[in-house]
């Protein structure tokens, strides 16, 4: 009760789980959707000037980290735009991240992970002409069939000397990618 708002989360966490318990003791549950991991170099939230309560911003989150379409991302957009204003950059930015959740989600990836120099996509089965593909688009990229994962060399703005690519240019590029491997 001391909690506050994270009690909220906590509560509607125990909900969920109870829900998906009772429906798999009924057999009348699906196969849940698994969860897709992001974690990239980019710069996304809510800032506190925009969305000024903290329940209001963990709320908007969980809304976020729930999308399953485009349409979903459009419409939290619409109601930010309505409630808030025109979002600031690091708001698009976390649009633009649960975009790309959507495009991974339905292209059958589980991770898209910043590793070192490179990206790691995992979740994924590449016949024999998807990693000949992939090796020509993007040279040096290894993949693991054991493990299902393509690692993939991180971009820089330039071959010698670039910088690395961050925020949106960044997500741009893994959509890209993303779409070169299950094309």
């Amino acid at each position: 009760e001391q909690s506050g708002h994270i009690a909220d989360v906590g509560f509607d966490l125990y909900v969920r789980l109870v829900g998906e318990a009772v429906a798999e003791f009924r057999g009348d549950g699906a196969e849940p959707e698994r969860e897709v991991k992001i974690e990239l170099p980019v710069e996304a939230h809510l800032p506190h000037d925009y969305v000024p309560s903290e329940r209001l911003r963990l709320e908007m989150y969980k809304r976020l980290a729930d999308v399953r379409s485009l349409d979903d991302v459009a419409e939290l957009r619409a109601e930010l735009v309505d409630r808030y204003g025109e979002p600031p950059e690091v708001a698009e930015v976390l649009l633009d991240v649960a975009r790309l959740r959507v495009a991974v989600r339905e292209a059958g990836l589980s991770e898209i992970t910043s590793a070192g120099s490179q990206i790691r996509f995992g979740g994924l089965a590449l016949p024999e002409s998807a990693q000949m593909r992939l090796r020509r688009v993007y040279p040096k990229s290894l993949y693991k069939p054991a493990t299902h994962v393509a690692l993939v060399p991180a971009p820089r703005t330039a071959a010698v000397g670039g910088r690395p690519l961050r925020g949106r240019e960044l997500l741009e590029w893994v959509e890209q990618v993303v779409r070169t491997l299950v094309a």
